[in-house]
């Protein structure tokens, strides 16, 4: 018999490896594998399919070798019983009466994050849009905006929202059938169904739906087949007035996909999530200090967010990692701490050249002049500050000598660039105004 350490170990294995997938990839391959039994040479797991066992195994084999009882071989000892199969077995017994297939498909494949929420998803000039339309179609499904199509970068916050959406309509329309799929879930399952012969089943059950949450479409790219099947889905939902969310890394005129899908798609609301701008990441980070126990200054906060600007993901990382780092060597968190424990998240700006023509259209549009007016003799306060702007990011961004640079700007003289190098030096490091308004002229530059 096994003791109570061991008839926990799958219980262990499942913390430590929540800790390092994405919630995504914990709540799509991890968390639906069940521990039917143990024993004292093996433990009995039951998946979904074949493929969540191959996933297991290739990706974690050497975890589960550190918490699970090993064969002669050294490997984890583990007995696989495929649910499907397990479940006709039931379904063959004359003892037990088999629930509605729907309803059982519906309650094994609802998997939605609860640490996403529209409440925790901190609101910007980037994702404001998005967010009001994601809420619209939560409160009104099927009725606002249909289909809703998602799309951003990486870790900017899709996946977020497309949570956020299931779990208000899972709790304010509790009698709407809800599924959240991945792409590559919804692939996998129609090979399932393929191989069983159970596509009529698949189509039945998806026809059925009120609410259709489908994540990173863009791996549907280039797999005809799926892509067909895919939109025939989408076709039949759509012509019932039943909600479709859907995200992806590009909206869906730069997808390669079928002009037919890509019409459908283009049917209802489009909107993209963008990088989050310095304010919008400095309330991320404080947020998520808060959520550990940790108090973040504001001017640190402001340090790492000009530093780390990406995506919401790496801000999420950096605050994991300097806790962990101040929490073991009994530190306090300063800018020392955080250059030496986020030196390698931190983002260096592009190598691509800068040209001064370039910094007068940046600077230009962040404080509404014209070009021209910049390379003006206008000694208007409101054209000569930004003037001054321009000057200083030339001299610090482009290894070119004063009295070049100065030539650029209308021929003034080196000295008056330089001039203006000193005063922003000295007004930028006590106006926060003008320190944001220059990051954003260099962020700009570097897009």
């Amino acid at each position: 018999m096994l003791t109570s350490q061991s008839q926990d170990a799958w219980t262990l294995f499942l913390d430590c490896i929540e800790e390092r997938c994405s919630a995504v990839e914990f709540a799509n391959w991890i968390a639906p594998i069940q521990k039917i039994a143990t024993h004292p040479d093996r433990i009995v797991l039951e998946v979904p399919n074949i493929f969540v066992q191959e996933y297991l195994l290739d990706n974690y084999k050497q975890d589960l070798a550190l918490f699970l009882p090993l064969n002669p071989s050294g490997e984890p000892s583990i007995e696989f019983v495929i649910a499907e199969v397990r479940k006709e077995k039931s379904e063959a017994s004359p003892q037990e009466k088999p629930a509605a297939p729907t309803e059982n498909m519906i309650k094994d494949s609802f998997q939605l994050n609860d640490l996403y929420s529209f409440e925790n998803f901190i609101e910007g000039p980037s994702n404001q849009f998005v967010k009001s339309a994601a809420m619209g179609v939560a409160l009104r499904p099927g009725k606002s905006y249909n289909p809703l199509f998602i799309h951003g970068g990486v870790g900017l916050g899709k996946t977020h929202l497309l949570h956020a959406i299931g779990r208000y309509i899972k709790q304010h329309h509790p009698k709407m059938r809800i599924h959240c799929i991945t792409t590559e879930g919804f692939i996998n399952e129609l090979i399932n169904n393929l191989r069983d012969k159970t596509l009529d089943k698949m189509k039945r059950f998806y026809r059925t739906l009120d609410v259709l949450l489908v994540d990173d479409i863009q791996f549907l790219q280039n797999r005809m087949n799926f892509e067909e099947e895919f939109c025939n889905t989408f076709e039949a939902l759509i012509h019932q007035n039943k909600q479709i969310i859907i995200t992806s890394d590009k909206p869906p005129g730069q997808l390669n996909l079928s002009e037919r899908l890509t019409a459908r798609m283009e049917w209802g609301l489009v909107a993209n999530v963008g990088i989050p701008d310095l304010e919008t990441r400095v309330a991320i980070l404080q947020y998520k200090a808060e959520q550990k126990g940790i108090r973040l200054p504001q001017k640190i906060a402001f340090f790492i967010a000009e530093h780390i600007y990406n995506n919401v993901r790496q801000l999420e990382g950096a605050i994991n990692r300097l806790s962990a780092y101040c929490k073991m060597l009994g530190l306090d968190i300063t800018e020392e701490t955080v250059e030496k424990s986020l030196s390698e998240l931190f983002q260096l700006a592009p190598s691509k050249k800068v040209s001064v023509e370039n910094i007068l259209k940046s600077v230009s549009m962040i404080f509404e002049v014209k070009v021209s007016d910049l390379k003006s003799t206008s000694r208007s306060k409101d054209v000569a500050f930004p003037r001054q702007v321009a000057m200083y990011l030339a001299k610090e961004l482009i290894n070119e000598s004063l009295m070049k640079l100065s030539a650029a700007f209308g021929g003034k003289t080196h000295s008056t660039l330089l001039h203006a190098w000193k005063k922003i030096s000295g007004q930028v490091a006590q106006d926060d105004m003008l320190r944001r308004q220059i990051d954003m002229a260099k962020r700009n530059l570097e897009a």
